[in-house]
């Protein structure tokens, strides 16, 4: 008879956005505030979420802020609950508001950490198949001292650093045996006096009091937890970043009119492109290049030409719509370069205008730019003169998620 299977664990994870973050400055708790385009606390959400192990993300949000929490994770299959006044509160309510998923394991995570490697999480997972509880930190290599004298500015001695531990998050556990050990704590602890000092600081601190192993895992400097305003800068260097490029093509025919838009700027001309919006093929080229690069389909699909909502618009709408997708996946258009095919108008005397006109659409993002024009050398309908064509380029720098 062949050998039982071995059972998977379940593991559940659990983010504690319920903190205000005053350190960090900004009217906004800093959970909430945008790294790269995105809030802190989606960035975690996410890294949790992609992870194979896990099965299940819940966030404990201030009571005044689910809306935030909602918003910060509109799309995630997520569930959102109401932590308390203090860390350890929070992390007693998510556990209960868990009960009903019954996790073998729990991931307890600061949302202020927004850069999550999954090598980090296999390795807190794998240390709780060896023990109950399982903590990132990172040695600390920095000499010691101890400060004190006229207003703690002077040193009074040194600090011995063999031994110690910069603890990270996630910290991971048995889940039974963390839910008995919050519980335990908070009986011994009056509600009153809680809200002032807990005495533990964390979670691997309370769990190893109440007599259970933690064992230390390697951490991650990229891990590291936004507190002061600097913080965000300094997390922002240690985001991976790639570069990406997309392709764009379109063509019109000519039709009645007596001018043709071409890259946002009308040009006198015998006659006029047909299309349902103003068929401006320069913009309609660019458009599907950003959104080839963000892998965001085509143009088609974000402005249907069926939907009349569209007919004889303005393509810099478009454009605009494609530079606002790379806004807020936190990338940042670095090149684009439109080529016009046809054999009339004469594009030369009109290129100053387009560039410029291509720049302010782009707005901040206004990169590199470059157009140019060709001809068939009077081959295919654009040498008939019965249309005209563009193609471009458009190079993108975004997060690489992958490479975390």
């Amino acid at each position: 008879m062949p050998a039982a299977m071995a059972t998977v664990p379940t593991t559940a994870a659990l983010i504690l956005a319920a903190g205000r973050g005053v350190r960090a400055g900004g009217d906004l708790a800093k959970q909430y505030r945008r790294l790269a385009g995105k809030p802190l606390l989606r960035w975690s959400a996410e890294a949790l979420l992609r992870h194979p192990a896990v099965h299940k993300v819940h966030v404990v949000a201030a009571a005044g802020d689910r809306e935030l929490a909602a918003a910060a994770l509109a799309g995630l299959d997520v569930s959102i609950g109401v932590g308390g006044a203090s860390r350890q509160q929070s992390v007693r309510l998510g556990l209960r508001q868990l009960e009903a998923h019954a996790p073998d394991r729990v991931l307890v995570h600061d949302a202020a950490r927004p850069l999550l490697p999954a090598a980090m999480i296999d390795r807190v997972l794998g240390a709780l198949d060896e023990a109950p509880g399982a903590c990132p930190a990172l040695a600390v290599v920095d000499s010691l001292r101890r400060g004190g004298g006229y207003g703690g500015e002077y040193i009074e001695g040194e600090v011995p650093r063999e031994g110690l531990w910069r603890a990270q998050t996630p910290q991971g556990f048995d889940y039974a045996l963390l839910c008995a050990a919050h519980e335990a704590h908070h009986e011994a602890h009056h509600e009153a006096h809680a809200r002032v000092a807990e005495g533990a600081t964390d979670d691997a601190e309370l769990f190893r009091a109440a007599g259970h192993a933690v064992r230390i895992v390697a951490g991650d400097e990229r891990a590291m937890k936004v507190t002061n305003p600097g913080d965000f800068d300094l997390v922002a260097r240690f985001l991976p970043w790639a570069n990406v490029s997309g392709l764009g093509f379109d063509v019109h025919r000519f039709g009645d009119g007596g001018h043709v838009w071409l890259c946002g700027v009308a040009i006198p001309h015998a006659r006029g492109l047909v299309g349902h919006s103003d068929a401006d093929v320069g913009l309609h080229a660019l458009t599907d290049a950003i959104l080839g690069a963000l892998g965001a389909g085509d143009i088609g699909q974000h402005f249907p030409p069926a939907d009349p909502r569209w007919k004889d618009a303005s393509s810099d709408r478009f454009l605009a719509h494609a530079a606002q997708l790379v806004e807020e996946a936190g990338g940042r258009i670095l090149h684009c370069d439109v080529t016009l095919i046809c054999e009339a108008p004469r594009i030369g005397p009109h290129r100053a205008a387009m560039l410029a006109r291509l720049g302010d659409i782009l707005g901040r993002h206004a990169p590199r730019l470059n157009l140019k024009a060709t001809t068939t050398e009077g081959l295919g309908f654009a040498g008939r003169r019965e249309g005209i064509a563009a193609q471009a380029l458009a190079t993108l720098r975004l997060p690489d998620w992958s490479a975390l």
